[in-house]
């Protein structure tokens, strides 16, 4: 609450600086909030009485949407791309599934990779074990198993994340190690 929806016969009142002013009458609070041209902010309103700040609410909101803009922009979005395979699929087909979840894993995302199985394929389920097995050599350049393959009614279900880029010890040392010209 600010200024005027403030409805608390007296509260606490920090200074803009942050000091401790004391405990004042509302009416003499929101004056003192006019006199140096600041807003009244109940800051809680559980305490007794309650506590006040003189502050610029409307800088206040703009720092503060403007701090949220700065976290998302920072944040990463991962989104999860499937590829769907089958447990009679061709040595072509699985190339191409392949290069496309490569791809997919290089440009930052994790991949699903799932079977489903068609009628009686279900009681060979190890067929697309050995599918998803081969999957995972194809890949394992480029990403990490973050779920291994696991049976889900009909399907068959894997998670493939992107490998961390770290570069290796000698790298790092490299770069400090030469002179500066």
């Amino acid at each position: 609450m600010i200024n005027d929806e403030i409805r608390d016969r007296e509260v606490r009142l920090i200074g803009a600086d942050g000091a401790q002013l004391g405990v004042f009458p509302t009416a003499r609070a929101m004056e003192l909030a006019e006199e140096a041209g600041l807003d009244l902010v109940k800051i809680s309103p559980t305490a007794i009485p309650p506590v006040c700040k003189l502050m610029d609410y409307d800088k206040y909101r703009y720092e503060q949407s403007k701090r949220e803009r700065d976290m998302r922009k920072n944040q990463k979005v991962i989104s999860v791309k499937e590829v769907q395979l089958s447990a009679t699929i061709e040595e072509n087909d699985v190339q191409t599934k392949a290069k496309n979840a490569i791809k997919f894993l290089k440009g930052g995302d994790k991949v699903k990779v799932s079977i489903r199985f068609r009628g009686r394929q279900i009681t060979h389920s190890e067929i697309g074990l050995q599918v998803m097995q081969d999957f995972i050599d194809r890949t394992k350049d480029v990403s990490v198993v973050e779920k291994r393959p696991a049976l889900d009614g009909r399907h068959m279900i894997m998670i493939l994340a992107p490998k961390a880029d770290k570069p290796a010890k000698a790298e790092k040392a490299r770069p400090a190690a030469e002179p500066q010209a």
